[in-house]
Formats: structure tokens, sequence, C-alpha cells
């Protein structure tokens, strides 16, 4: 079945061949590969293809300071008009939670690559700006990893990361973009970390306000998901990773739960009985 999109040559894309698309960009299946192109219908002007294809190629500007980056989905080439990314045998992560509910060791251990991928992405000095369940790729062993930058800022290299504003977008707003992907992940639920919800926003990123996003009481994990979305909750991804290592232990060692309970009552229980 032919789709209402065009490929290079201006051929309409059969269905089964495409991967996904967004405002400005078409991913379709290439032999073994994802070709990213500018999005085109068979009614846009040149015009609106000439902006699409620049968006391309500012993101390609995003690949090329990140280099060979571990948890970025590979970018095998790129040419004026495309970028040739490795193919994610389990698609997006929105679209497999629908259908296969993972357990929570499983959900950590994306949670916890995702932010040590987010760390390596902001030592590069660059701030993803638009991380969603749709642009967290799985390979085919459940690996999960980020892909689209059309968003991104590129910051100059001797940038303070964490002092870094680039129209509202920072390591802050990255942050609280994965705090709404791990509610997602847990709950079924999506949930948007909308930047530009504001009244007064002027076309800049604005913090949301809290009663906008989902209440997290006796939600797992639901205290560090409140602090994602609380500006400077987390100082920096590597202090969000400290948080998540330690949901980890916690989960993989259920008795050490129950070691720390102890010797907090076992101090409690001394402080009484010596006053």
């Amino acid at each position: 079945m032919l789709s209402p999109v065009l490929d290079l040559d201006g051929i309409s894309v059969p269905q089964e061949q495409i991967l996904g698309y967004g405002r400005s960009g078409l991913v379709i299946r290439v032999e073994n590969t994802a070709l990213k192109i500018p999005l085109r219908y068979i009614r846009s002007s040149d015009d609106e293809v000439e902006i699409n294809t620049e968006v391309i190629q500012r993101e390609q500007e995003a690949y090329r300071r990140l280099g060979q980056c571990e948890g970025v989905v590979a970018c095998l080439e790129m040419s004026e008009k495309s970028t040739r990314l490795a193919l994610m045998e389990n698609g997006d992560l929105r679209s497999y939670i629908t259908k296969i509910r993972p357990s929570r060791l499983l959900q950590l251990s994306w949670f916890r690559e995702t932010a040590y991928t987010l760390s390596r992405i902001h030592n590069r000095r660059v701030i993803v700006a638009d991380i969603s369940s749709r642009n967290l790729l799985l390979d085919a062993d459940l690996s999960i990893k980020i892909c689209d930058f059309t968003e991104s800022s590129i910051l100059p290299l001797t940038a303070n990361i964490e002092a870094a504003n680039d129209n509202g977008y920072s390591i802050q707003t990255d942050i609280g973009q994965l705090g709404a992907v791990m509610y997602e992940v847990i709950t079924g639920e999506q949930c948007e970390f909308n930047l530009f919800g504001s009244e007064v926003s002027n076309g800049r990123a604005v913090w949301p306000r809290r009663e906008t996003l989902p209440n997290t009481q006796n939600v797992w994990l639901g205290p560090i998901i409140a602090r994602c979305w609380t500006e400077g909750g987390f100082r920096n991804v590597h202090c969000l990773l400290e948080a998540l290592e330690s949901a980890a232990c916690l989960e993989e060692h259920p008795t050490s739960k129950m070691e720390v309970m102890g010797r907090w009552l076992h101090k409690a229980y001394a402080m009484f009985f010596n006053t």
C-alpha cells in the first residue's frame, strides 16, 4: 500500500517501509538500516521541503558533535539530504510498552541506560530538548538508545553545561522530560512535560507548573520523578543516576531494604530508651 509521503526521488513510499515521521523528517527502512529524509507530501511546496532539509542538516551537526556516543543510535552515513542510522529492531519505546508490559527490572535498566547516555550527551555540550518515549528506540536485545536531535542545542565546548540556557532549554528541561518518560513507562499513561503551555512563553521554553503534571504519590519511583519535575531537583544527570542506582540496588536486593529499615528502627529504639 502506497503512502502520501514521497522519497528523495519524488516516488510514493510504501506504507510498510515507513518506520516513523515527525514534523520535518521521515524515517524509512532501507535494507537493514533506517534512512531519515526530509518530510515531503505530494502537495508540499519546494520551500517546505527546503525547510525540512535544513532541519535534517542541523541535526547532522549534533551527530557530528556526538560522534560514536554510546547509547545514541549510531549514525552510519550522512549526505546533503539524508541521514542513515542503525536499525532498531524493536522500534520506539512508546509503541513497545503499549503491547508488552515490562518488568520493573527492565524499566529500571532503561531509565539507568538513558540517564547514562544523557550524561554523555551533556558532557559533549549538547542539550537534547526533545526527550520522549517516541524518541527512545529499542534494539533487538531491548537495549535503549536516544535518537532525534532535530530540536537539540549545540553549545560551545567550553560552556558551563549546568548553567547553560538556550532559549529556555537546559539540562534541567532534559531531566524534566526524562521524568515524564519514566512516568509513562511505569504507569502506562502518556505524560507531556509541556514547555510551551505558559501564556507568557513568548516562544521560549518555560518550566511547566507542577499542577499541570500528574500526581506521583503512590507511583513507583514517584519521589524520583517528582524531583525530575522540580527545576533544580537534581543538579545534573549524575545526581539523577545516583538516585536510580539506589533504587536499582533495592529492587535487585530487596533484603537490603529491610536491613536499612532494621538499622533505622534499631537507632530509633536506642534513642527512645536512652532519653
